[in-house]
């Protein structure tokens, strides 16, 4: 079977969305018979990014990442991110009239401007200039295709998420023993996350937050009440998971949300903000609760039924997910 390349800025050892994407994706297409390859930062000598140290940027030049490609010499290319890597990699498919697709992952204009007085259209022509001459650009959910058509964007196809029901499920042994309702967020902690809309709720229970970030060290100093967990990953992070009574997840710049889905898997209910992410992931479906007020979604949320949530996510599966991405490359990458 043909080839892959994926080319992606965010690999291991970070913890996020797109690397989860990206790693069940290989294995899955790789069950199917086919090659896939990497292009990451841990390929090349890299710097911590600027406010995100966790992040690495690859430092090379269109050279390396030439020669690199030379060497794989794929038949599909896949540019997953809009990092170093990413520029490299199209400028190299650009320059020899190699097709190639991309994927639009995280909402970068509103997170940079979460920062930075950069204004949207400026960081949305930039997008632009970097995915439409792609074959493709993959996008999770309606809502993001439709925002992104709105701004100019085009060749835009779907590519949705899946999650794994075999580690995330309830589990009769609670790991966690603090005041109920437990109530979740898992992600990371930084600005662009509105983790502090969480924090700030006054409801009764207890406030559980796993995952690292820049944020962490004021927010633990600012909120002694809520449990600061860390970074989990596996079987740690499903247990965490499967001990808690609700999900709350106060962000209003994802596109997706995988988190929802594993929260869901484990029988958990999800309270949101009715945006982008959890207006496609959840929706009407009855699994949560989407309200204006953060607090008012929780209370409701805590009374839906944990079986109404393991019954929606087993309709998410990572073998649909790769389906529906090699269909795309099939259909749109040929030279």
């Amino acid at each position: 079977m043909s080839g892959l390349l994926i080319v992606t800025d965010a690999w291991h050892p970070q913890v996020n969305g797109v690397v989860r994407s990206l790693d069940r994706l290989g294995q899955e297409l790789r069950q199917k018979g086919m090659e896939v390859h990497y292009l990451t930062p841990l390929d090349f000598k890299t710097v911590p990014c600027p406010t995100y140290p966790e992040i690495r940027l690859s430092l090379t030049m269109g050279r390396g990442v030439a020669k690199k490609i030379n060497e794989i010499n794929p038949d599909y290319v896949h540019i997953s991110t809009e990092g170093p890597l990413g520029f490299w990699a199209r400028r190299y498919c650009r320059q020899r009239g190699k097709a190639f697709t991309t994927s639009y992952h995280t909402r970068f204009p509103e997170y940079l401007a979460a920062r930075f007085p950069v204004p949207l259209s400026l960081s949305y022509a930039a997008l632009r200039w970097f995915h439409n001459p792609g074959s493709c650009c993959m996008v999770a959910t309606p809502s993001l295709k439709r925002d992104l058509d709105a701004r100019g964007f085009f060749n835009l196809r779907y590519w949705g998420r899946g999650v794994d029901l075999e580690l995330f499920h309830p589990r009769a042994e609670k790991k966690l023993d603090y005041p109920g309702p437990l109530m979740l967020y898992v992600g990371r902690v930084a600005v662009e996350k509105n983790i502090e809309a969480f924090l700030e709720m006054n409801v009764e229970g207890t406030k559980i937050v796993v995952g690292d970030g820049p944020q962490r060290a004021e927010l633990e100093g600012r909120y002694p009440d809520v449990k600061f967990l860390g970074l989990k990953e596996g079987q740690d992070l499903a247990e965490i998971y499967a001990s808690c009574d609700v999900f709350v997840f106060p962000s209003k710049t994802d596109t997706f949300g995988i988190v929802l889905l594993e929260a869901l898997a484990s029988g958990l209910p999800v309270a949101a903000y009715p945006v982008m992410g959890p207006l496609d992931v959840i929706g009407d479906s009855g699994v949560g609760s989407l309200k204006e007020d953060l607090a008012e979604a929780v209370t409701e949320a805590l009374k839906i039924d944990p079986q109404t949530c393991l019954a929606y996510a087993r309709s998410y599966s990572w073998e649909a997910s790769a389906n529906q991405f090699l269909s795309n490359i099939a259909k749109f990458n040929h030279d």
